[in-house]
């Protein structure tokens, strides 16, 4: 039922802290002024104005009795000001006088000759229009008698005390996300490639997480590093045995046989090449500023040198990103070279967005169908039924490793339905 409130809620961890800092002081504040502040300022203004009430009776009884000689005299006496008659106007008052309009009815219905109040000519006096035996008169007497003399003193020293404690609190509480913040830098940074310096720092939990995300990021590292010198160290090893037996094949005599084995044996060293090649994925390169779109014009250069047919849509002014370029190449390599094995037509589209960087590779060949595009993404998968045969199957590792790759800029690789040219749409989608 709260759902629409999520939307105007803030969305980072900064933001959220701040509002449960800011809310609770703000609502004190709120409440104290609202019922106590007020609650008392109106007690005081009526004992206050009670007692400017007895004051006015006794006025007016020694000019009934006396007349208005004493009743003067008895004013003086009382701290009141007869100015004359008054005027025929209305009772004024200023719409924030909270206080004021509790003097207006404690004054109305405990004096019957008051005549009008006005509050709002001088905020300083209380001007009072009487009935008297020798006709209306005005009296002023000074505010302060009837009400607590600048009660928004009060006011604005809570205010000014909340904001003050919100101010430190603040930058304490800068301080205590700041190692948050550090922590999910590094995070990000490392998903994307980038290893950059963190010390845990903060709070024990905190301190805690960054120890915890230290040792898992060197478990990573470590485990890439062992196995990729473990199938490379593989790799190796089969490819003097394969050399050795291509050698071999190439002295013994042409026929059927020795060719098919020839083919088996130059298929055994594609497979090892391109299975070294996913193993080194992840350690090809460190991140560089670099063009995209230049990167993108080398590949379809020597994929237009090979007879393949490649657009390319881009904007003419790129701007550098922070890349691994060669594990990018590498990736779009793949994507091309298996657009064009596929289909005769191919086409990549650049667009550099504010946080990321996305190739789309489309081709007008047979495509992937939606239930097997997961099963092409992983190592070795040859989906023949969705794909020509009659160009070569590879061995299935071309969209893995591009798949890798992106992931390692902290991006992703999406297939699709190309909506123009009909065939397999692939989103080489790098982060920022």
């Amino acid at each position: 039922m709260f759902g629409w409130l999520k939307r105007f809620m803030p969305r980072g961890l900064y933001g959220r802290a701040a509002l449960i800092l800011i809310v609770p002081i703000v609502t004190l504040q709120l409440v104290v002024s609202a019922a106590f502040l007020q609650r008392h300022f109106e007690d005081v203004t009526q004992q206050l104005t009670a007692a400017l009430v007895l004051d006015l009776r006794y006025m007016l009884a020694r000019w009934e009795r006396e007349g208005g000689q004493a009743a003067a005299e008895a004013a003086a006496s009382l701290q009141l000001t007869l100015t004359g008659d008054a005027p025929p106007e209305e009772d004024a008052r200023l719409f924030y006088d909270l206080s004021g309009r509790k003097v207006m009815a404690e004054l109305q219905a405990r004096v019957p000759e008051v005549t009008r109040i006005d509050l709002a000519e001088n905020d300083r006096l209380v001007q009072i229009g009487l009935i008297t035996p020798d006709g209306p008169v005005e009296v002023e007497v000074m505010r302060g008698r009837v009400s607590a003399s600048n009660p928004h003193q009060l006011l604005v020293l809570m205010l000014f005390t909340g904001l003050l404690m919100t101010a430190i609190a603040y930058f304490f509480l800068r301080n205590q996300l700041r190692p948050i913040r550090r922590l999910a830098r590094a995070a990000e940074e490392f998903g994307k490639g980038r290893v950059v310096s963190y010390n845990p720092r903060g709070a024990l939990e905190v301190r805690s997480a960054g120890r915890a995300f230290l040792d898992m990021r060197n478990r990573i590292e470590q485990q890439i590093e062992q196995r990729t010198m473990m199938l490379s160290g593989v790799s190796h090893d089969l490819r003097t045995p394969l050399t050795r037996m291509k050698l071999g094949l190439s002295l013994q005599e042409r026929t059927p046989d020795i060719e098919a084995l020839e083919r088996d044996v130059a298929e055994m060293q594609a497979l090892l090449t391109t299975f070294l090649d996913f193993a080194r994925a992840d350690a090809l390169d460190d991140p560089a500023p670099t063009n995209p779109k230049d990167l993108v014009d080398r590949i379809i250069e020597d994929a237009a040198r090979g007879g393949g047919t490649v657009e390319l849509v881009a904007p003419d002014d790129v701007p550098q990103v922070e890349i691994r370029p060669q594990a990018v190449r590498r990736a779009l390599g793949n994507l091309v070279s298996n657009a064009l094995r596929y289909g005769d037509h191919a086409r990549v589209t650049l667009h550099v967005l504010d946080h990321a960087v996305r190739y789309t590779v489309e081709d007008d060949g047979p495509g992937i169908p939606p239930d097997q595009r997961a099963d092409a993404l992983r190592p070795f998968a040859r989906l023949d039924e969705a794909r020509n045969q009659d160009k070569g199957t590879g061995v299935g590792l071309g969209l893995a490793i591009a798949s890798d790759i992106a992931r390692s800029h902290g991006g992703t690789l999406r297939l699709s339905q190309s909506a123009d040219l009909g065939g397999l749409r692939v989103d080489l989608v790098l982060a920022r």
